[in-house]
């Protein structure tokens, strides 16, 4: 437990860390606004911030607005989605808006509490939204502040355990500013994320330039990058999948929805097969002996590592191949949400 002293100073300094050396030239900073500030959590989760500043430009500038988003057909929303992964947030968060829309007439709940009722707002992005947009005194607790915390404090149980990090959360609220929240509040929940994305990294963390580099019980046991503990390790698995490209004289590519849940669920993709011949069986046999088989691909999924096998194929539309499908014109596939490395394919 920290010295009373040291937990009420601890908010101050970081404020005035961050008014000095933050981050100010992100695109959601500049504003309150909380359709804009949720947007961009739900998209850095699990991206870099370097990734998601045109995303997030494009999908502003294409849903300026909760309400627009709602209205949108969920394909649209995937199709400007496509490529930045974990599509579940892209389902998620068309839902979540729909029931802004429907259950709290376009306007996003004031309290991180009432934010959590909503699809894809959990803990820390409802604490997010509520600390920027309205003050609310409550703690973030995403990656980044986990690791700036445990190693302030030299917190040294087993973020395995949720008992330890509900204990590590306690810990994350009593550091919280108490005073002229609808000010310090914004500016201490971007202090601590910028400290942890800029300062108090991963590997090779700045210590000389943070603003704790005399109180930081980790950097005194010279174990920063020990911190945070975290003992299970997710067990990776791999999977062989066979891709057919069947395509049209004209350009035309033969799509199908995948079913949900699974891999690349609710998007556009192309046949996907376990094995070879199984795939060879759906190409009509008076045109087998044109497929081509193309270089293996590996794609990196958060559990798995995906062996992509593409097979083209030019077939006649009159003799599309047996499997679910249909032939999507070669103007309209691209705003289609598709998975990356079946973009990347296609656009060669």
């Amino acid at each position: 437990m920290l010295p009373e002293l040291v937990a009420q100073n601890f908010a101050q300094r970081l404020v005035d860390w961050q008014r000095a050396h933050g981050r100010h030239d992100l695109p959601w900073q500049a504003t309150r606004e909380p359709y804009h500030v949720w947007l961009s959590e739900i998209m850095l989760q699990q991206t870099q911030v370097v990734t998601v500043r045109d995303y997030f430009t494009r999908f502003v500038a294409r849903f300026p607005n909760v309400a627009a988003l709602a209205q949108a057909p969920l394909d649209d929303v995937l199709g400007l989605w496509s490529g930045l992964g974990y599509y579940s947030r892209a389902r998620n968060m068309h839902l979540c808006a729909l029931q802004v829309m429907a259950l709290h007439g376009g306007v996003f709940p004031r309290t991180a509490a009432l934010l959590q009722t909503l699809p894809g707002i959990g803990p820390s992005t409802a604490a997010a939204v509520a600390s920027i947009c309205f003050g609310e005194r409550v703690a973030i607790l995403d990656g980044n502040v986990k690791r700036v915390l445990t190693r302030f404090l030299g917190f040294e149980a087993d973020l395995a355990l949720s008992a330890n990090e509900r204990l590590l959360w306690q810990e994350a609220n009593r550091l919280l500013p108490e005073h002229d929240l609808s000010h310090t509040m914004p500016r201490y929940t971007q202090a601590i994320m910028d400290l942890g994305a800029t300062v108090c990294t991963a590997r090779k963390p700045a210590c000389v330039v943070c603003p704790f580099h005399s109180q930081c019980r980790a950097e005194a046991l010279a174990r920063q990058e020990a911190f945070p503990v975290k003992t299970r390790k997710l067990k990776r698995s791999a999977q062989t999948i066979w891709l057919l490209w069947a395509q049209a004289e004209e350009g035309a590519v033969w799509l199908s929805q995948r079913p949900t849940p699974g891999v690349w669920a609710g998007l556009y993709c192309l046949a996907l097969f376990d094995d070879r011949d199984a795939l060879q069986a759906s190409v009509p046999p008076a045109l087998q002996h044109q497929m081509q088989d193309l270089p293996v691909s590996k794609h990196v999924l958060t559990h798995k590592d995906l062996y992509l096998h593409p097979v083209h194929v030019v077939l006649p539309k009159v003799s599309p191949p047996d499997v679910a499908g249909a032939w999507v014109a070669a103007e309209r596939w691209p705003s289609l949400g598709l998975p990356a490395p079946i973009r990347k394919l296609l656009s060669v």
